[in-house]
């Protein structure tokens, strides 16, 4: 089956909030809109054209991670499965954008972020290696990246991660 996949630009409309189903599966959904700029060649002024409005699902560990990274009003990107559907209400029929996420990260054009990887489950259950002890990585208001060293040896730090891996995500510019 031929799929129509789309990266979109936008900003968070509504609030995050996490839900799970009945069988625990963790589900989020939100709105975003992705607004149209073009640039006046006769003015030079930018002007703002045609918004997109899409509602935004997101499954399982995205679903988690979004919920705990982003807030209304945040500028993000998209990527998923678009499509539309319709539905008939007081006798209108009407359309909606719908794009099934399988990645979601801030707008770099517009913010700054400071990563944090999320350890993934073991067989045990665990989460991988224990990443807590890099705490002291920039503010996220500076927007740099940092592991905690000034070092590009590659080393380890003690109880750390190597050297030049990016460890926690702030987004900044809001």
């Amino acid at each position: 089956m031929n799929e129509t996949t789309l990266t979109a630009a936008g900003t968070l409309m509504t609030p995050v909030q996490l839900r799970h189903l009945p069988d625990g599966t963790p589900v989020t959904s939100f709105r975003i809109a992705c607004h149209e700029r073009r640039k006046d060649r006769e003015t030079g002024n930018w002007t703002d054209h045609d918004t997109l409005f899409a509602s935004v699902t997101c499954w399982r560990r995205l679903a988690e991670n979004v919920c705990a990274s982003f807030r209304s009003g945040d500028p993000i990107l998209v990527r998923g499965r678009i499509y539309s559907r319709s539905y008939e209400k007081d006798g209108r029929r009407s359309w909606v954008t719908e794009i099934d996420a399988d990645a979601i990260g801030p707008d770099l054009t517009r913010s700054t972020a400071l990563i944090t990887r999320t350890g993934r489950s073991g067989p045990d259950g665990a989460a991988g290696q224990d990443r807590s002890a890099v705490q002291d990585a920039a503010p996220a208001s500076t927007g740099s990246w940092s592991s905690g060293s000034d070092s590009a040896s590659g080393d380890r730090e003690e109880g750390g991660a190597p050297s030049g891996e990016r460890e926690s995500v702030a987004v900044a510019g809001r």
